[in-house]
């Protein structure tokens, strides 16, 4: 049975990712019986994952802030602020941020993606590594083990 759960922003897991951007775990799968992850991505202009699928789970993005063009089976879109995109699982897709910053909320349902960005990304609560990079081996590495099949590089 679930329970309600709520964190503050304090209680929030910020992990360092991609091109210097920060993703934040709002809700994993521990916290809603394996339902659902709830993660927001502060980002900055051209930062883009691998062009990639989900083969556990659905997921639903929204841009909060900003811009960004959006790559899914092979068509492209604009995404414009408070814009809302979902993408079933299997579905290859990417973005690229278009704007100098950009705010994403990302809901995954199941739940447990959130494992793949603690695999590859750095805990902003830890002291960084000297060196610490997310390459594309540790990405691969992480998609591998979490269901993510990386298809092809960052549009």
């Amino acid at each position: 049975m679930s329970m309600a759960y709520l964190a503050q922003p304090d209680q929030q897991q910020k992990l360092e990712w991609l091109d210097g951007g920060v993703f934040a775990v709002l809700l994993d799968s521990a916290a809603t019986d394996g339902q659902l992850t709830v993660g927001r991505f502060t980002v900055s202009k051209d930062e883009a994952p691998p062009y990639h699928l989900h083969t556990r789970e659905d997921e639903v993005f929204m841009l909060l802030k900003g811009s960004a063009l959006v790559w899914s089976d092979g068509e492209e879109m604009e995404l414009s602020e408070g814009g809302i995109v979902y993408l079933p699982k299997n579905v290859p897709h990417g973005y690229r941020i278009t704007s100098d910053r950009a705010d994403l909320l990302m809901i995954c349902t199941p739940g447990g993606i959130e494992g793949m960005f603690r695999h590859a990304g750095r805990d902003l609560a830890t002291p960084r590594p000297e060196g610490f990079e997310i390459s594309r081996d540790r990405m691969a590495e992480a998609a591998d083990l979490y269901g993510q099949v990386i298809v092809g590089p960052p549009r």
